[in-house]
Formats: structure tokens, C-alpha cells, sequence
């Protein structure tokens, strides 16, 4: 009995948490029912809350609070549509947001906020090198983490599992086992013949660096200079003066971009007439905003179909600039969206906001998201995914390929 009830506490905390953030909600449940939060709730009623972990400030803050909206604009119309239920009650989302700078020391910390505020599964982080960090937390938690960007293979690969031995670690983009090659392919085809590889030394840049590396050696193509900078480096004008005497024909950067417009304008001070190649982290509206004229000619890529190939694509661009007056949808806000919509679809499967149920559940999901059909492998990764190869023109993102 006593072990019962002590397996229980973390639903007992979401439940009397969720109650006392709502107070027009009706009673939380009896803290010796709460094994099935919708039968145990008194009334009629029961809130649940889903954490989301972004970076909100710092200089990637744009992409972080595109993730956070999507995950919101799902809760929104769940709760508009009020026809979830669990165990018979109607169940009311939260999203509980918590920001993580894109710092992987503050994983851990926003992770134990978000179990500490009751969160029953988790969307995020946007940084693998975030993500990987938090996961032990949320995985001790006996929680699922769905991630909508982390691309490194090791946050699946290396997960960590429950107290029940269930997989928590989840995304629905495809790994950059799948995008580092796609994109080091591409720019073969190209015409690719010697190439300076950099990185940002984060796990994300490195480890995607490391697989468009081994690709274009695989290739037969020269990697003349494998050269790292970090996630804060603006001036690259050291690392591009020793290469440019090596004449690459492409530079690729495993980084965000904020430090990708710098590296692109800087080349082109410099007189460098290589292309810019480089993946998710840079492929965005912001790059071409911080970088002007200098962005014309990068070639990115994204780990998903492009919005506008997306069945739903238009709708979600219009819901969410109605949603979030002033902001437009950066990259992977459609796969927070999907994630809110994957831990619902495994807590109807589980008929329990339980978090060990919903992590027992989530293999089984299987909807037709926004994104296309979202299934797990045994890994926690999407099966599938698709990865979209941009290049920008005339100020734009412009598909060039999709690679499934």
C-alpha cells in the first residue's frame, strides 16, 4: 500500500497543482484515487499540464517561442474542441512554459521546474544539446520528453528509461544521421570538390558536422579544413582567413542562425567565394534578416516537410498569426504542434493522465499529424522523416529537394 501511494505522488502533485492554478475547476481528486486522475477527479473536470522547454531569451529566443506557440496553438484548440476525456471527465490542457536559454547547464534545472510543477510529459527542448542533458530528469520523472528539433542521434540512442522501464525520450523530426549526409550529398551533387567543415562545438553542430564530414570523405570529396568555433563566436575572421587560401568551393556550419549571418557576411567581406552550406539551426527567415544581400546562395536544410507541402500547411500559418499577433512561424512549431497532438493521442490510449501510463502508451501512437504520420520506432525516433534541402533566393527560402 505504501509503495502504491508513493509511486503516485507525482500525479498526486499535478492534480492538486492544476487545482489550485484553476480555482473555477472543480475539486482535485482524493490523493488515495489519484492512480487514474479523470476517474479520481471529484467533479466533473480534471486540468492537465503539459511542460514545454524552450530557450526564450538569448539569441535564439525566436526559435524557442516558435516552438513554445506551436505547442500552445495545439493546447488552444484541444481545449476549444473540450471533447477530450479521460477515465469519463473532461480534461481542460495547460501548457506550463518554462525557458532554458538554449543553455544545456539550465536542462536540468527547467526540467526539474517542470516536474516540480506537475507537467505529466514534456515538449523540447529545441537544442539537442539541451535535450540530451534534461532527459535523465524527466526520464527519473517516469516522464516522456517529445522533442519537435533536437536532431543529435545520441538523445534517442542514449536515452534514459523510466522507473518502469519505458522509452522517454521522443522526437518527431528525423536525426541528423539523415540530414548531415542529405545535406553533404547535395551540395556533391553539386559540384562539391573541397570543403572546410566548421561547427559550433555544441553537441548539435559537432555531431552534424561530424556526419556531413564523414559523408563527403565517404564521397571522395576533400574536407581541406575541419575547424570549430563556439555558440557565441561572431568574429570569424581569423578561422576564414586561414581557409581562404585553401579555395574552398563550400563552407559548411553546424550552428544556429544567429552565428551563421556573421560567418556569411564575413565571408563575403573577406572576398571568400565559396557557398554557404549549413542545416535546421540556419534555415530560417531570421538568417536572411541578419544577413541581408549576404544570405543570397546558402544552401539548408530542415528535418520535415516544408509547411507549404504540409496538408494543413495554410491553416496553421493562419491560425497561428491569428493566435500570436505579430509573429510568423519560424521552423518547427508545426512539430511542437504534432507533439502536444502525440501525448494526447498516448493518454487517450492509456485513458490516464498517469505519466508512466502515457510513457507506457506512446509506442502504440499513430495519428495523422500536421507534419505527415506520426509512428515511433523502438528508439523513441519518427519513423520516417523527411529532410527539405532551401536554398535562398531573392530573399527567400526556395525547396530545392525533399529527401524521404
Amino acid at each position: 500500500m505504501q509503495t502504491k501511494l508513493f509511486k503516485l505522488l507525482p500525479l498526486m502533485a499535478a492534480v492538486t497543482l492544476a487545482a489550485c492554478s484553476k480555482p473555477e475547476e472543480k475539486k482535485a481528486a482524493p490523493a488515495a484515487d489519484a492512480a487514474k486522475p479523470a476517474a479520481a477527479a471529484a467533479g466533473d473536470s480534471i486540468v492537465v499540464k503539459i511542460g514545454s522547454g524552450a530557450p526564450k531569451s538569448g539569441e535564439i529566443a525566436h526559435l524557442g517561442k516558435d516552438n513554445e506557440n506551436g505547442a500552445q496553438l495545439a493546447v488552444n484548440e484541444i481545449n476549444a474542441k473540450g471533447d477530450l476525456k479521460i477515465g469519463g471527465k473532461k480534461v481542460t490542457l495547460e501548457l506550463v512554459g518554462e525557458d532554458d536559454a538554449g543553455d544545456p547547464k539550465q536542462g536540468p534545472v527547467v526540467a526539474q521546474k517542470l516536474v516540480d510543477a506537475g507537467a505529466v510529459a514534456v515538449v523540447g527542448h529545441l537544442n539537442s544539446g539541451v535535450s540530451i542533458p534534461a532527459n535523465k530528469v524527466y526520464a527519473d520523472a517516469g516522464m516522456v520528453q517529445v522533442s519537435p528539433s533536437s536532431t543529435n542521434p545520441d538523445y534517442t540512442l542514449k536515452g534514459n528509461k523510466t522507473p518502469k522501464g519505458s522509452v522517454s525520450s521522443y522526437r518527431v523530426v528525423a536525426t541528423d544521421a539523415k540530414q548531415g549526409p542529405s545535406v553533404a550529398k547535395f551540395i556533391m551533387e553539386k559540384g562539391a570538390k573541397n570543403v572546410v567543415v566548421l561547427d559550433d562545438a555544441t553537441q548539435y553542430g559537432k555531431g552534424l558536422a561530424d556526419q556531413v564530414e564523414k559523408t563527403l570523405k565517404d564521397g571522395k570529396v576533400n574536407v581541406v579544413a575541419r575547424e570549430a568555433a563556439t555558440d557565441k563566436t561572431t568574429d570569424f575572421k581569423a578561422i576564414l582567413t586561414k581557409v581562404k587560401a585553401m579555395n574552398p568551393d563550400y563552407i559548411f556550419w553546424g550552428g544556429m542562425d544567429a552565428t551563421a549571418a556573421p560567418l556569411v557576411k564575413q565571408m563575403k567581406e573577406l572576398g571568400l567565394k565559396a557557398t554557404l552550406a549549413s542545416a535546421d539551426g540556419a534555415c530560417t527567415e531570421k538568417l536572411i534578416e541578419l544577413a541581408g544581400d549576404a544570405a543570397e546562395g546558402v544552401i539548408c536544410s530542415v528535418a520535415g516537410f516544408p509547411l507549404e507541402k504540409m496538408a494543413k500547411g495554410k491553416e496553421f500559418v493562419a491560425n497561428y498569426e491569428k493566435a500570436f499577433s505579430g509573429q510568423k512561424v519560424q521552423i518547427y512549431s508545426p512539430f511542437a504542434y504534432d507533439a502536444v497532438y502525440a501525448i494526447v493521442d498516448a493518454m487517450k490510449k492509456a485513458d490516464s493522465a498517469d505519466r508512466e501510463a502515457i510513457a507506457a502508451a506512446m509506442p502504440k501512437v499513430s495519428i495523422d499529424g500536421l507534419i505527415g504520420k506520426i509512428e515511433f520506432e523502438p528508439t523513441g525516433d519518427i519513423k520516417g522523416g523527411a529532410i527539405t534541402i532551401y536554398n535562398i533566393g531573392a530573399k527567400k527560402l526556395n525547396v530545392a529537394t525533399i529527401i524521404q
